[in-house]
């Protein structure tokens, strides 16, 4: 590590900055000082920032970057193959058919999260504004947020962008939450515990969030054109999740946000289904613990099916 010295106008700003790898490539991090500081005061403040860039780059360490060191070519082609031998018929669904898509996915997604709402309840408030007595009004908001994040992503151009990820988060929660469609704050962090109280599944540092979704978003740039749009809709979804870039509501975005680039790639959307939460969250676990890909891939696979059987 080594002190880096900008000097604007009279003033002097300190940094104490280091390098070093992240799966083969050169990174940098640095740390802000402060300013015009005396080497007593350098001395007295160098040992906390070291500690806290090394803390830095193991979190970072932590998080993957996307599809970078997820699938060997060979496993690539093995998805291709799987793919293959359950081809989705590329289709546009009729009017009735988006309606019925959007009731579904509306009560699953939200269940999923635990709304107490059931099938027949959303179908109501969605379709004629009518809402169930005694429902839990964050429940019947986020009903009506959901649904309008499906219209959202059916008439937007946009495939993936930081602006869109905020977009979706506000559609959903605008009436629900105070900190809808504004990423997690420094500080803010997440790590989710089993009834155990182990950590199953532990959110990007809130310090790294913005930069991983910027490597997010420019992964997809470049491999948008590369790769099956279920693989690219999985890699979104699982590394979105992993970055968990808000203090809450990364499940229901993340969902709308696969269902946005399947549709931008002219695939029908998916609807993961209550009744398949358990498999659902394995499949994300396989990613962020040893970056397999597989379970997420079959698990859409399946709901697929399912679609098409409903649908036919």
């Amino acid at each position: 590590m080594y002190l880096e010295i900008r000097e604007i106008g009279k003033k002097k700003k300190y940094y104490l900055t280091h390098s070093y790898k992240k799966e083969g490539k050169v990174q940098k991090t640095r740390r802000y000082l402060g300013e015009n500081l005396s080497n007593k005061q350098l001395l007295k403040i160098r040992p906390q920032a070291e500690k806290a860039i090394k803390v830095k780059i193991n979190e970072s360490k932590r998080i993957n970057n996307p599809f970078n060191t997820v699938l060997s070519i060979e496993e690539i082609k093995e998805i291709d193959n799987l793919i293959s031998k359950n081809y989705v018929k590329i289709q546009h669904l009729s009017k009735k058919q988006w309606n019925e898509f959007t009731e579904s996915f509306t009560y699953n997604t939200n269940a999923i999260e635990g709304s107490t709402l059931i099938l027949s309840e959303v179908k109501k408030i969605i379709s004629n504004n009518i809402w169930p007595q005694d429902a839990p009004k964050e429940d019947i908001a986020e009903a009506q947020g959901v649904k309008s994040a499906i219209d959202y992503i059916r008439t937007c151009k946009t495939q993936l962008s930081i602006k869109i990820i905020k977009e979706i988060h506000e559609i959903i929660f605008q009436n629900s939450k105070s900190f809808a469609g504004k990423i997690r704050k420094k500080g803010v962090e997440v790590v989710i515990r089993d009834f155990k109280g182990e950590i199953v599944h532990q959110g990007a540092p809130s310090i790294l969030v913005s930069s991983l979704l910027k490597e997010l978003v420019t992964w997809y740039q470049r491999n948008k054109n590369k790769y099956h749009p279920i693989v690219l809709a999985a890699v979104v979804h699982n590394q979105f999740e992993t970055i968990h870039p808000f203090a809450d509501g990364n499940g229901r975005v993340g969902r709308v946000l696969l269902n946005n680039i399947l549709i931008k790639h002219d695939f029908p959307p998916i609807n993961i289904e209550f009744k398949h939460r358990r498999e659902y969250y394995r499949s994300l676990q396989e990613y962020q613990k040893r970056g397999d890909l597989r379970p997420t891939i079959e698990l859409f696979l399946k709901e697929y099916k399912i679609l098409k059987r409903k649908f036919r």
